[in-house]
């Protein structure tokens, strides 16, 4: 499509102007010394130079620096500039200047964003790798002894069976928990939106998980007796996943013998603020950004003792997103570490 022209005539007017009255000033020189001024004169050889003099430059501007600025504009549309591409091109200068800048800070901008995707994709792209073959050569290693002959044991047999059974449940985890991720970022899983008590669906937790804290000495609590149900509106089992995600990372890293609290307060009219709080080890502030990224470790030895796929902060947060709220963490290294999300309270 042939690209629309914008022309502008101040270059050619202000040139057109200056050589006009220079001329004039020396042609009224010339007619005074020869006794042959008259006022109009000076007037009539203005007007018909400055009409030259404007004619001539324009017709250059257009013919001579029209195709050196059409040639930057092909260039850049090259580089798929919208905005340069849809605007008229012009010859004004101080306009084609200010229009490659904004170009070239969008585009500085815009290679600095894909410099830190692409870092970021190599490293998720290695921590997916780890993760997949550290219990995958685990069962392989397993089912490669029993069959160079420790088969034959029982006792042997059984133990690498078990181990190598908790390989596969440990990538079944991982293989899931992807799936979960992919479905939340691309909209694709749909939220079944319920009334429910709060209260009791963290109780449902605890129950859950009280083996798991009774086995590091861990009380769950919560931070008050709560005598009334706080009714709120989301998907209950999506919440109790939430819920779950945060008490067993609080119970991993907490203190043996410490607390995981919970409470959960009115924030605003409208909503309520669930929070998860504990007295473990806390997190370092230079982990905080990073701690809802896929796989991300704040342990980068790269322990993997306790288990899980290492996704499901990442879960908690596009869960809590879906339902259009909010999570925030707090910690001190050393102190312990407090979760707390947002849910609509329901009318």
């Amino acid at each position: 499509m042939q690209a629309k022209f914008k022309k502008s005539y101040r270059f050619a007017f202000r040139t057109a102007l200056y050589i006009a009255v220079f001329s004039t000033l020396l042609m009224s020189v010339f007619l005074y010394f020869y006794l042959i001024f008259k006022w109009y004169y000076p007037l009539l050889f203005s007007i018909c130079i400055f009409s030259f003099a404007f004619i001539i430059i324009q017709f250059n501007v257009e013919r001579f620096i029209y195709k050196r600025v059409k040639k930057i504009y092909d260039d850049l549309t090259l580089l798929e500039s919208v905005n340069l591409s849809k605007g008229p091109i012009t010859t004004d200068m101080q306009t084609l200047t200010q229009e490659i800048d904004k170009f070239a800070k969008d585009k500085k901008i815009e290679i600095e964003t894909l410099k830190v995707r692409e870092e970021y994709r190599k490293e998720f792209l290695g921590n997916v790798s780890h993760e997949l073959k550290t219990p995958l050569f685990t069962v392989q290693g397993y089912i490669l002894t029993l069959l160079d002959g420790a088969m034959d044991d029982k006792n042997i047999r059984e133990k690498y069976l078990e181990r190598a059974s908790k390989g596969i449940e440990r990538l079944g985890y991982i293989i899931k928990d992807l799936d979960m991720i992919t479905k939340l970022e691309v909209g694709d899983l749909s939220l079944n939106m319920e009334v429910f008590n709060i209260v009791e669906l963290v109780e449902n937790v605890f129950d859950m998980l009280e083996m798991k804290a009774h086995k590091k000495k861990i009380t769950l609590t919560f931070d008050r007796e709560y005598l009334n149900p706080i009714s709120v509106k989301a998907d209950k089992e999506r919440i109790q996943q939430v819920l779950a995600n945060l008490m067993v990372n609080s119970i991993k890293y907490g203190s043996e013998k410490g607390t995981t609290e919970v409470s959960v307060e009115n924030l605003i009219k409208n909503k309520v603020i669930v929070r998860v709080t504990d007295n473990g080890e806390g997190i370092a502030k230079d982990h905080i950004p990073r701690l809802f990224e896929r796989f991300y470790r704040v342990d980068k030895s790269g322990s993997r003792k306790e288990g899980g796929s290492g996704l499901g902060l990442s879960i908690v947060k596009h869960i809590i997103e879906a339902h259009e709220e909010k999570i925030y963490v707090e910690s001190q290294y050393g102190v312990g570490s407090e979760f707390s999300f947002t849910l609509e309270k329901a009318k």
